[in-house]
């Protein structure tokens, strides 16, 4: 059998020489400054390894401090606060429900009665909270229904939510006590913010309406031919679309 001797890289040239030499001496170099840096690494570590543990105690500390607040505070004043709505709730949809006194129930639901917390209440003791979160919707509707307009915006842009409805909702009361306030401009702007925050049939072509009607007053024709329009195009079933096609004539009418 034929045996066949392995070759290495032989230069045939001086420059070939001169370029090989170089490259092993390059390599050396490199493997030599790796060695250095590992060893400068190591010898950091050894001289800052209690600098280093001390660091992921914190970490650890820092986690371990925040599931427990989480599990220990949070979680419990969730609960305490979820269970203080219950009686300024009975008291709004009481006002809601009511034909006299709606005012006075609106008053114990924001400021509660009989030792327990209202809507204000719930707001200022158990902030961060999601009943704290939804206490501002409740306060911004409920002085919205008592004509107190301005206070209604400053607690309905408290409010953040993603849900389809109340979200829209929230946006829309603000527009509406624009409205109120004789700014329909600012008014327009929130019932769009309400149009664009979710599509549904419930509360999209309500504000589509509304935005559409605001639009007429601040003669945006082109504006507002558009909102009804798709009040008339995507929700036909909905009550606002049985009245759209006048106001469509009005919106082409101006144009």
């Amino acid at each position: 059998m034929a045996t066949y001797k392995k070759r290495g890289f032989k230069p045939k040239t001086k420059e070939e020489e001169m370029a090989h030499d170089e490259l092993h001496s390059t390599t050396a170099e490199v493997f030599s400054t790796l060695d250095q840096s590992a060893s400068k690494s190591e010898e950091w570590v050894s001289k800052n390894q209690n600098f280093i543990i001390g660091i992921i105690g914190v970490i650890a500390v820092a986690v371990l401090g925040y599931l427990g607040y989480h599990q220990f505070v949070q979680k419990p004043k969730e609960v305490s606060a979820d269970n203080e709505m219950y009686y300024p709730r009975q008291y709004f949809d009481q006002a809601l429900n009511s034909t006299t006194e709606k005012d006075s129930l609106y008053n114990l639901a924001l400021n509660g009665a009989e030792g327990k917390y209202g809507f204000l209440d719930i707001i200022d003791e158990y902030k961060g909270t999601k009943a704290a979160n939804l206490a501002n919707y409740s306060v911004g509707m409920a002085y919205i229904k008592m004509k107190k307009y301005q206070d209604a915006i400053t607690y309905l842009e408290k409010f953040s939510s993603d849900d389809a409805i109340l979200g829209a909702l929230a946006k829309g009361g603000i527009g509406d006590a624009f409205m109120q306030l004789n700014q329909p401009k600012d008014a327009l702007g929130y019932y769009e913010k309400a149009i664009s925050h979710s599509t549904n049939d419930y509360t999209t072509p309500r504000f589509l309406y509304k935005a559409g009607v605001t639009a007429l007053e601040l003669k945006q024709n082109d504006k507002a031919l558009e909102h009804f329009q798709k009040i008339k195009d995507e929700f036909p079933s909905s009550e606002e679309a049985r009245s759209v096609d006048a106001f469509i004539g009005m919106a082409k009418g101006g144009e």
